[in-house]
């Protein structure tokens, strides 16, 4: 990628333009605050005209065949494998995550463009089983219009990819609208694709800035006919509040406090390894990180040895410096971890093991012991390298000390796969995990109709664990 590809535009209307009001922030590198480029801050008036743009070219958009919508996704595509190494250093100097972490952003958001171009051309629709006899129904698929996508830092290009692709591939047009703190990665680079692979103007739109001056701008747009946001619970709360007032729709994605439940028959050792995945990969800057460590007694002591153990072998530093976690995204993120959630859980009767100490934006892996359910170490949604440990008699109680909170996705770890099920079965949360890290393996198939989806993921076969997890 040209090193102009980095200064400050936005994508309006298939062209690269300044904001409105010209004015432009700074993006840093998170590991050494270099100034990697710049980025538009966009506001209401920039929106305006990305939503026009999106309206206006959406009819001739879906009018296309599917195969040639196809086309356009697989050019999108072949930009973002033909800068691959690029944008993984790109992604790793922006978000701070090592480069495992990276590639996999990038590589996901390559396959999902691959899966939605073919998607496109496989199903216009459904017969569907007449109502009276000499009768034919049919089905088809029709898209929304305009999605207005506002996306997280943490996942930037995967997040917007997993709605950009699909949107896309079947006659959406998009204005989207990346976190402040990753513009680059999760909006600039995807313009550039998308202008590479010849998208027709106002197909794929960019807008950049804060939320005050752009994203809540596209939240309450009425020109959206479908508003997909992933982030904070405070804020998608507001978007729901507005959305209900208007009857818009809206599609969210938000965090809660996740649970990591070890059943005093669990693999201890196993368990450990998964929990460096489930609690402190990407610094534990991920939705669906476990906050949660609900342990029964019996084997609460070897646990609590096993994650110090491989929490203390950790390394922190430079994510180019071959180290196992990077730095933690900005300075208001590293004072929430310690001063909102480790030094109040402490002040209550917590039990620091090891970590609670950070230079920079490098934060040490940390381990509370005798974590109880009014501390912040367990009530809230850590987004940091915290592991707290909460230690139960009962599964009964377990179970109860999971639900009852805003949840996303569990695991359970128990030597009795039956007895897993029926927990993982027990428990509220969209997905659970049996034996395994949370988002080690995905559950594909999901449960069309009106019911709660509920995915259950089951470890059959030895993991895979990353050198680092296990130490």
């Amino acid at each position: 990628m040209d090193k102009v590809s980095l200064e400050a535009s936005l994508y309006v209307d298939g062209v690269f333009r300044p904001a409105a009001s010209g004015r432009s922030g700074v993006v840093v590198e998170k590991a050494t605050g270099a100034k990697i480029g710049t980025y538009a801050q966009g506001q209401a008036e920039d929106v305006d005209a990305a939503v026009a743009a999106a309206r206006a070219a959406q009819p001739g958009w879906a009018a296309l065949s599917a195969p040639e919508r196809a086309a356009y996704l697989r050019a999108f595509a072949a930009y973002l494998q033909d800068n691959y190494e690029d944008l993984v250093a790109l992604s790793m100097r922006e978000t701070g995550g090592v480069r495992t972490k990276a590639e996999d952003e990038v590589g996901t958001s390559i396959r999902q463009l691959a899966i939605s171009a073919v998607q496109a051309t496989e199903n216009a629709g459904d017969i569907l089983p007449p109502y009276k006899a000499g009768k034919l129904s049919l089905s088809r698929a029709v898209p929304l219009g305009v999605l207005g996508l506002i996306t997280p830092w943490n996942y930037p290009m995967n997040l917007a990819m997993r709605a950009v692709a699909p949107g896309l591939a079947f006659g959406n047009t998009i204005v989207l609208k990346p976190a402040e703190l990753t513009p680059l990665i999760g909006g600039h680079v995807l313009a550039l694709a998308a202008h590479h692979a010849g998208f027709p103007p106002g197909v794929f739109n960019v807008v950049t800035g804060d939320g005050p001056g752009a994203g809540k701008p596209l939240a309450e747009h009425r020109g959206v006919d479908m508003l997909d946001f992933t982030g904070s619970r405070e804020v998608g709360v507001a978007i729901a509040t507005a959305a209900a007032g208007q009857l818009r729709d809206i599609r969210l994605e938000l965090g809660g406090s996740n649970a990591f439940v070890v059943l005093e028959d669990a693999d201890v050792e196993l368990a450990a390894s998964c929990a460096m995945i489930a609690s402190l990969e990407f610094q534990g800057q991920t939705c669906i990180s476990a906050s949660r460590h609900i342990v029964l007694r019996p084997v609460a002591d070897a646990y609590l040895d096993a994650v110090t153990k491989r929490a203390d072998a950790l390394r922190v530093g430079d994510p180019f410096d071959g180290v196992d976690l990077g730095p933690l995204i900005s300075e208001r993120q590293r004072d929430r971890v310690h001063k909102a959630i480790v030094e109040p859980s402490i002040a209550q009767g917590a039990r620091l093991v090891t970590g609670g100490t950070y230079e920079g934006l490098f934060y040490r892996p940390t381990v509370l012991a005798d974590v109880t359910p009014e501390m912040p170490a367990f009530s809230e949604e850590i987004f940091g390298p915290v592991i707290p440990v909460t230690v139960v008699d009962t599964e009964e109680e377990a179970i109860a000390l999971t639900n009852g909170y805003p949840m996303l996705m569990n695991s359970v770890f128990t030597a009795d796969l039956m007895r897993g099920m029926d927990v993982a079965e027990r428990l509220h949360a969209g997905e659970v995990h049996i034996n395994d890290a949370h988002a080690r393996h995905g559950a594909e198939n999901q449960m069309p109709g009106f019911t709660r989806r509920q995915w259950i993921g089951v470890q059959r076969g030895p993991l895979e664990l990353p050198e680092w997890a296990t130490r």
